[in-house]
């Protein structure tokens, strides 16, 4: 399931494509056609995130909210060609001549497959399949929602303290308090394991055993791999010394995670053998060495 920076750089690759102009919106499949209808030939006026959420804003006062869940993604098309992605940042495949209608809008290859959404432009497409939430909403349901939800570090409104409040009370593990949407949104199973070893924590704690300094950092610390995550398009915690090539580009290769995945390999700060373990129905990678727990 795609992690909060990649909800934040589709947000920011739709305003930058779709943002402030008119868009046709269709479902291909059919599922999504009474929502598509009510967006169809709106403006698009604003994209933003919420965890794992992406809520797309148009002139109507409605939005689209989209959550991609195990299986969703976007295809995104224009004259560079098209790439099947969570995140927008593969490139094209081959330049496309690309037609357009009387009005300007592009034409756009035939759909493949079980396309949920369709939105078109006079640039570009973006196609949706598989996601676990496609809906069209209203502003007080969107605002909802996102009560619902626990601070994200991406957004400029995230309110830490009100995460600590949840966790500094709770009997819950560190680990399984991470993965909760309502106490910090857009963090997955990568971000929570490769924070935790880069803490020094058992994922086991309690999250009211966490000092206040220890969460203080924490959070630092997933607000500063968030963000990098959106600058490069990849989830890179390694630190530089602890790669064999620190001045190799930062790009998805084997030695760019601490533990996940990595179960009985050698830990790369203390060589001892990462560990897994099933919480919160994810499968949890740690170091024993570098952080305790059984």
């Amino acid at each position: 399931m795609p992690e909060g920076h990649t909800l934040h750089r589709l947000a920011a690759h739709f305003d930058k494509t779709f943002g402030g102009g008119t868009v046709r919106a269709s479902s291909p499949q059919g599922r999504f056609a009474e929502g598509a209808a009510r967006v169809d030939g709106r403006v698009l006026v604003e994209s933003e995130a919420h965890g794992k959420h992406l809520f797309l804003g148009f002139d109507s006062g409605e939005w689209v909210r989209v959550h991609l869940g195990l299986y969703g993604a976007w295809t995104f098309g224009d004259v560079d060609g098209e790439r099947h992605l969570g995140a927008p940042r593969a490139e094209g495949a081959g330049r496309l001549d690309l037609e357009r209608d009387a009005e300007g809008f592009v034409v756009p290859p035939a759909p493949v497959g079980a396309v949920r959404v369709r939105f078109v432009n006079t640039t570009g497409w973006a196609d949706l399949r598989g996601a676990s939430v496609c809906e069209v909403i209203t502003g007080d349901e969107k605002a909802a929602v996102q009560d619902r939800l626990g601070p994200d570090p991406l957004r400029a409104d995230a309110d830490p303290e009100r995460a600590w409040r949840v966790v500094s009370r709770s009997r819950t593990s560190i680990a399984a308090l991470l993965m909760r949407q309502d106490v910090v949104a857009g963090i997955g199973n990568i971000y929570r394991a490769e924070s935790l070893f880069r803490a020094g924590l058992d994922p086991l704690t309690p999250g009211r055993d966490l000092a206040r300094d220890q969460w203080e950092r924490l959070w630092a610390d997933l607000s500063g791999l968030l963000r990098d995550g959106v600058r490069d398009g990849y989830i890179i915690t390694t630190r530089p010394e602890d790669r064999p090539d620190p001045d190799a580009r930062p790009v998805p290769r084997p030695d760019t995670l601490y533990v996940c995945y990595r179960t009985g390999e050698p830990c790369r700060v203390c060589a001892s053998p990462v560990a897994a373990r099933e919480l919160a129905g994810r499968t949890l990678y740690w170091c024993p060495g570098c952080q305790g727990g059984r």
